[in-house]
């Protein structure tokens, strides 16, 4: 048989050629440069080469189909493209195409199955082939090439966020990334002592190896309570308190520990919120580590602690503005530090978070309001813990019924309501054209009214309050009585989880927008300005976070969070790991893309959200493709479930 390609007719089983020896350097080199073989050993790329067979197609000619039986190859494209069509994809649109660097059908080979797709070629394409026992004996022998077989789109996601990181490196340089293990901070053990140590023993052994706390531990060395060096003005030497006293009686309790798995950044949030600077850190239980302000300062040069502190000691708006642009910087430097989308967006939601309920405070103060008269709940992307830089105002206040009390004063809760709207703006949080805001008369409601309103929207819903929901339904406590969100939050989840009628309308206005792929699984652009974009929110995300919601409130579900929403009800609806992994690194996926052209200033047009796919590098425009492809699946899954 002669060496090189076949040219193979339709439906003829074909011999496939092993590569000659002068072929297989050129071969190692050309798979080199797509991932996995970029990340692979060289001789592991050689071994692929030397197990595969070329292939060629003629343009129409068939590849792989259902009919085919159980997949017994894998399939690397070198030039050409191939196109996929599954059941009535031939009518709704649900095709994709592979193109050169790709591989398939990569589920069907592991799963030992037909596939459920008919591929074809859609030009001059040539291929090389692999046996399945050949695939599954290099997957054995290199771990990447088995990890990316097995998690596709996430390690594309891990070779996305490695590019980004370098990109970003003269921004961030010297800095290590706050999604570093407590364990790796920790390099000693934790000074400690028992409960009933005398004060006076402790404080000498803190003077004499100069560190700045006590930690208080058990007998199995559990902590107990914590003493710093901020405590001993208060809690000893002002109360004069004898130096014999047990240091368990003067110690602060219960101390809030993280264990070794936990990362610097849980450190930072724990310390942030709760105004502390030392963090035990405990593996099974026991004190392995402390965790200080201090190192955590080593990891950055804006510090989440300076920025919360200035956040709670600001007392006017000028501070405030300030300091919303200390977080958009601090958001550049993270970004830089290869910190990824749910971390960074929980950080940004933290610290906006702060920056609100600090106005709040303040200004409740000026108009005379107990915070105990209301509750601020924050609506949307800011209720999901998933603002971006460009997020406008979406929020609402749940005003308390004091029982037996007078009537609350709603012109007074409106005026401070458009005082810290304002306030906001101001700091760079747009107003919301909707006019979905607390100074908005019909989103200052008591918790009975929002009861009755959400039971309303749940039970008879129109088009407009399924729209209305999508937005409401995402809300979140920020100050004042955090116990009435709470008590709205148990209603809604109860009330929707029993009336099958209102999710099937929230699926059906949630597939209204599919996802942007053409005919042949290509990215369906739009193109603005000369040059062919995409809107990462409308045509993205907010498909990823309909879906989300849908399925959380079918099932129960209590979080706001998009990524807690996918992981929560994956394994409820009986979905595989690998699965709902992949919505949530989709999701994520476009949540980085906004962030990083939002901070940039490369978005197009005045869309905040609108991105040019063409400034893509090679990796990104193919996750992208591969998330789309996520994304159309899930939808295809809401459509069997709810459009019966």
């Amino acid at each position: 048989m002669a060496l090189g390609p076949d040219r193979i007719p339709p439906a003829v089983p074909v011999q496939w050629p092993r590569p000659p020896d002068n072929l297989v350097a050129q071969l190692c080199d050309e798979l080199q440069r797509h991932p996995p073989f970029s990340e692979m050993e060289p001789a592991d790329v050689k071994a692929f080469v030397a197990a595969s067979r070329h292939a060629y197609f003629a343009p129409g000619a068939p590849v792989v189909s259902p009919e085919d039986g159980p997949a017994r190859q894998l399939f690397f494209i070198r030039r050409g493209a191939v196109i996929g069509k599954r059941g009535l994809s031939d009518v709704a649109g649900g095709a994709f195409q592979y193109e050169a660097g790709d591989l398939f059908p990569v589920s069907a080979v592991l799963a030992e199955r037909a596939p459920t797709t008919r591929y074809s070629a859609t030009e001059d394409t040539f291929a090389l082939v692999i046996s399945a026992e050949d695939m599954q004996a290099l997957a054995s022998q290199s771990a990447v090439f088995g990890d990316f077989l097995n998690r596709r789109i996430l390690k594309f996601l891990d070779l996305s966020r490695a590019a980004l990181q370098v990109a970003y490196a003269s921004q961030a340089l010297g800095e290590q990334s706050l999604e570093t293990p407590l364990a790796q901070l920790c390099h000693k053990a934790p000074v400690t002592c028992a409960p009933e140590t005398p004060l006076q023993d402790a404080l000498a052994q803190m003077h004499e190896l100069h560190i700045g706390s006590m930690l208080v531990v058990d007998a199995a060395g559990a902590p107990l309570g914590i003493l710093t060096r901020y405590d001993i003005l208060g809690r000893v030497t002002l109360v004069q308190l004898p130096l014999a006293t047990p240091i368990g009686q003067v110690m602060v309790q219960p101390v809030r520990t993280l264990t070794h798995e936990h990362t610097a950044q849980d450190a930072a949030l724990l310390m942030s919120t709760h105004g502390i600077r030392h963090v035990p850190v405990t593996r099974d239980g026991r004190a392995v580590g402390i965790v200080s302000e201090r190192d955590l300062f080593a990891l950055q040069r804006l510090s989440i602690k300076q920025v919360s502190g200035s956040i709670r000691h600001a007392n006017d708006l000028p501070t405030m503005q300030a300091v919303a642009q200390d977080i958009r910087r601090f958001a550049r430097s993270l970004l830089g530090q290869g910190v990824q989308a749910k971390q960074l967006t929980a950080l940004i939601s933290h610290l906006n978070d702060g920056l609100t309920a600090r106005l709040v405070e303040i200004t409740a103060q000026r108009h005379g309001l107990g915070l105990h008269e209301f509750c601020w709940v924050a609506l949307g992307s800011e209720g999901r813990s998933e603002q971006t830089i460009a997020t406008d105002q979406d929020n609402a206040l749940i005003v308390a019924e004091p029982d037996g009390g007078p009537v609350p004063d709603t012109a007074r809760l409106l005026a401070f309501a458009r005082e810290v709207n304002e306030s906001l703006d101001a700091c760079g949080y747009p107003l919301c054209k909707g006019q979905i805001m607390a100074s908005n008369p019909a989103l200052c409601l008591t918790l009975r009214e929002w009861e009755q309103r959400f039971a309303h929207w749940i039970d008879q819903g129109s088009p407009k309050d399924l729209l209305n929901a999508s937005i409401y339904f995402d809300f979140r406590a920020l100050a004042g009585q955090v116990t009435l969100s709470a008590r709205l939050r148990e209603a809604v989840t109860q009330r929707a989880a029993r009336n099958p009628r209102f999710l099937r309308q929230l699926a059906l206005n949630g597939l209204a927008q599919s996802a942007p792929l053409n005919w042949l699984g290509q990215i369906d652009t739009t193109t603005i300005e000369g040059r062919e974009t995409l809107d990462l929110k409308l045509q993205g995300t907010a498909m990823f976070v309909d879906v989300a919601r849908l399925y959380a409130l079918a099932h129960g579900v209590a979080a706001t969070g998009t990524r807690e929403r996918l992981e929560a009800v994956g394994p409820r609806m009986g979905v595989p790991d690998h699965e709902h992994q992949a919505w949530v690194g989709g999701f994520e996926f476009l949540q980085m893309l906004r962030l990083r052209a939002q901070l940039d200033g490369t978005t197009v047009g005045d869309n905040p959200n609108r991105i040019a796919v063409s400034d893509l590098n090679d990796i990104d425009r193919r996750i992208l493709r591969e998330t789309l492809r996520v994304l159309r699946s899930l939808q295809q899954r809401v459509k069997l479930d709810y459009e019966r």
